[in-house]
């Protein structure tokens, strides 16, 4: 399952929306305070696996190469 951490700024919009362009499907977390008490504090996050999680240069470079 991949997990989008966002909190819908410009960067969380742009991979969101390249997400559904390539027609990948992912889950949205977009509690604010959720967010904040579980130490997520950079957006956006793109989790591809458990544990593994990407900034979104790193997202958008995972993005290209699929």
């Amino acid at each position: 399952m991949i997990t989008l951490y966002t909190i819908h700024c410009p960067q969380c919009n742009v991979l969101r929306k390249k997400l559904d362009t390539a027609g990948i499907s992912y889950q949205m977390i977009d509690d604010q305070k959720w967010l904040s008490e579980n130490g997520y504090d950079k957006f956006p996050i793109l989790e591809i696996e458990e544990g593994n999680q990407l900034n979104f240069s790193q997202a958008i470079k995972w993005l290209k190469e699929r």
